[in-house]
């Protein structure tokens, strides 16, 4: 069983963890959710959900580790300890996914110096300020780096969490997953429609 380590943080965005959750969700036999905060207990999203967690302490390392974006991540980008935390969890992480402004959070610790990347393009000014050495795509709904997987703003974790599944369990698995969910979805990683809308 592989972990599957969600982390959490005040004003999360809801979408950027249960899109990507219902996906990996699917693979239960594969797969053990878990959820985390910097030290555990009660974090509430920025839509008011309530999600009881455990410490950064607990995560074992390995695995495969998911860090939504939010608003709180404009607060946490300056928070050295929650970076340098997320810095040794991602390290001693198998795989590392990011959802829209999530990304800053790995960039800000200069886990994505050199490596291509993307986020959520209404924020896409901000998250690059955080990151000056990352090889930003601003047309990409996901992009994929050595064990660095980072995505478009909100919906398009699903999509990413279909290319992860799709990379590590095959096309087939990440279409059976998409037609159960009955979600129609963007295959083609390094076109974001949602960019033409900006």
């Amino acid at each position: 069983m592989i972990n599957f380590n969600v982390i959490l943080f005040d004003n999360f965005e809801v979408l950027d963890v249960f899109g990507p959750v219902e996906v990996i969700g699917k693979l239960s036999e594969h797969y053990a959710i878990k959820y985390f905060s910097q030290y555990g207990g009660l974090v509430i999203s920025k839509q008011n959900t309530r999600i009881e967690t455990f410490s950064f302490s607990e995560i074992s390392h390995g695995g495969v580790l998911l860090i939504p974006g939010g608003m709180g991540t404009r607060r946490l980008v300056n928070d050295v300890q929650f970076i340098n935390d997320i810095k040794n969890i991602a390290g001693n992480s198998d795989y590392v996914l990011s959802v829209c402004t999530g990304s800053a959070l790995l960039a800000k610790a200069g886990l994505l110096d050199n490596r291509n990347a993307t986020t959520n393009k209404k924020a896409f000014n901000w998250v690059k300020s955080n990151g000056i050495n990352v090889k930003w795509d601003k047309n990409a709904r996901w992009v994929v780096d050595g064990k660095y997987y980072t995505s478009a703003g909100v919906s398009a974790g699903i999509d990413m969490a279909l290319g992860f599944v799709a990379d590590i369990h095959g096309i087939d698995m990440a279409n059976e997953i998409a037609n159960h969910i009955e979600y129609y979805w963007n295959r083609n990683k390094r076109d974001d429609k949602s960019c033409h809308l900006v």
